[in-house]
């Protein structure tokens, strides 16, 4: 498994990414973190991975390739269970959360892709 997370801070504030995922994965709801439109976000990747199959409610496995995936959700954040994926399909993914204004987290590096790093 690959895990993608994402989540958007308010204006003027940065926190220490790795204690901000940390309580992300415990469904903990972090101080300076914005809410995020949950349900809009996850019909866009329903909407940009129409052809995959939806599996429940949070999954998607590609019935025409290799790789599935599970979004978790919170109100500050969405995570991204990465199974068997393409590097071209967890851009894609990364994609529709930069349309949120959401950079990706990877807890794997640890690195938090956003123009702090940049």
């Amino acid at each position: 498994m690959y895990e993608l997370l994402f989540w958007k801070y308010l204006d003027e504030i940065y926190l220490n990414n790795q204690e901000v995922y940390e309580a992300l994965v415990e469904k903990q709801e972090v101080e300076g973190l914005a809410e995020l439109q949950v349900e809009v976000i996850v019909n866009r990747i329903n909407s940009v991975f129409s052809e995959w199959e939806r599996v429940d409610e949070n999954s998607w496995k590609n019935s025409k390739g290799k790789g599935a995936f599970q979004v978790v959700t919170t109100p500050q954040s969405i995570k991204i269970d990465c199974y068997g994926t393409e590097g071209k399909t967890m851009n894609k993914l990364v994609d529709i959360m930069e349309e949120f204004k959401c950079p990706l987290y990877d807890p794997q590096v640890p690195e938090r892709y956003d123009e702090m790093n940049e």
